[in-house]
């Protein structure tokens, strides 16, 4: 059994075009044997993105995470501490919140972002 927490490109892929997600991505995710998290941060990613016009996602975001089987990861003051104490591999405020959160949870990264394993936390290859 895994954990997995979902960046937020993985999550849209998994909505919008499966085919892009990796192989190994798409079965983990797909195997009922795994958990499956997808954090608020990406709710907030994924609103602020639209607003700006470089993005196009559901409404219904919340609502498609619990007809997928996923579960909500919700954002904590630990988790935002931790963000905050991160060295400066990766300055994207999402990520840092995502990666805070794995490593606070004991969570694999499911990305495709080549610098967030230089933060020593379990990744796998989105």
């Amino acid at each position: 059994m895994q954990r997995l927490l979902l960046d937020t490109h993985a999550f849209v892929w998994c909505l919008s075009d499966v085919s892009k997600l990796a192989e190994d991505a798409r079965a983990a995710i797909a195997d009922p044997r795994n958990d499956v998290f997808v954090s608020a941060i990406t709710g907030w990613e994924i609103a602020v993105k639209r607003a700006k016009g470089r993005m196009t996602a559901p409404d219904n975001l919340s609502a498609m995470i619990e007809e997928r089987g996923f579960t909500h990861l919700p954002l904590t003051f630990h988790h935002a501490e931790q963000a905050g104490n991160l060295p400066t591999h990766h300055k994207d405020p999402f990520d840092r919140f995502l990666i805070a959160q794995a490593r606070a949870e004991g969570l694999v990264l499911v990305t495709r972002d080549a610098r967030i394993p230089l933060y020593g936390i379990r990744t796998m290859a989105a």
